[in-house]
């Protein structure tokens, strides 16, 4: 076959095309247990970074809180984990870890499941909740850990699929998390979560619901707000029922 002409060509393509087609599948299949398992161990971290932070005290070490640490001494601190009908019961045979909130916010409120994760640390006890929600311009997520009382926060984790850099991005960075330590999710008898408060001038008062917004993020900043306050109150009446428990056992 004459090497010069049209029909060789696009003979010669169109193999191309199915030999890096089939490379490229190949390489996904194989690729995946990897990506799944990498997957697994950052959801890992990041629930146990709400309550731990950067590092973990073994034996009066502080050892970092990497992936493979975390894959490993998960199990350890979290303890129980529940899959919440939105009446605050837990359904029998729901695996908690592998529910995925990109698919139940997509159901009506009485079809979703509602994570939770209760774990120990250093005597202390916490309740960590998964996030997601919607920033400017894709997907935001995170956890945040509250304390005993079921109200205080310890710890949050925020991240997102493409906030802008320096704007909207700024929601993973170390000072716009740190600020909602402490912050109360009630008020009075109803969950309102945190407000990203542009303009915000309370300083270090924890015990107004908001924090500092990020400067030219509001949109991203509202998605937050928004995100807390639409989840966290799905968790209202299983908060009540352990704060009712532990009277009784009192």
């Amino acid at each position: 076959m004459d090497r010069n002409s049209n029909s060789y060509i696009f003979i010669f393509s169109v193999i191309m095309v199915i030999v890096v087609a089939v490379v490229l599948s190949s390489l996904a299949t194989a690729l995946k247990p990897m990506q799944s398992e990498n997957v697994r161990q950052e959801k890992m971290q990041n629930i146990l970074k709400t309550f731990v932070g950067d590092s973990l005290k073994i034996d009066g070490k502080s050892i970092e809180l990497t992936r493979a640490v975390a894959s490993e001494k998960y199990n350890d601190y979290v303890l129980n984990q529940y899959a919440l009908d939105y009446k605050g019961a837990n359904k029998d045979g729901v695996d908690a870890f592998q529910v995925k909130l990109a698919e139940e916010l997509k159901k009506p409120l009485e079809e979703q499941t509602f994570p939770l994760y209760e774990a120990t640390y250093e005597g202390k006890s916490y309740y960590v909740i998964p996030l997601r929600g919607a920033g400017l311009w894709n997907a935001i997520w995170g956890y945040v850990a509250l304390e005993e009382d079921l109200n205080t926060i310890k710890g949050v984790i925020f991240d997102h699929a493409g906030e802008t850099a320096g704007l909207g991005a700024e929601i993973t960075t170390d000072w716009f998390q740190e600020s909602f330590v402490n912050e109360k999710i009630y008020q009075g008898q109803s969950i309102v979560g945190v407000e990203v408060k542009k303009g915000y001038q309370g300083g270090n008062d924890k015990g107004d619901n908001a924090v500092n917004a990020i400067s030219g993020a509001t949109i991203t900043g509202d998605g937050v707000t928004a995100m807390m306050e639409e989840r966290l109150k799905n968790y209202k009446d299983f908060f009540e029922q352990k704060k009712q428990s532990k009277v009784a056992i009192r």
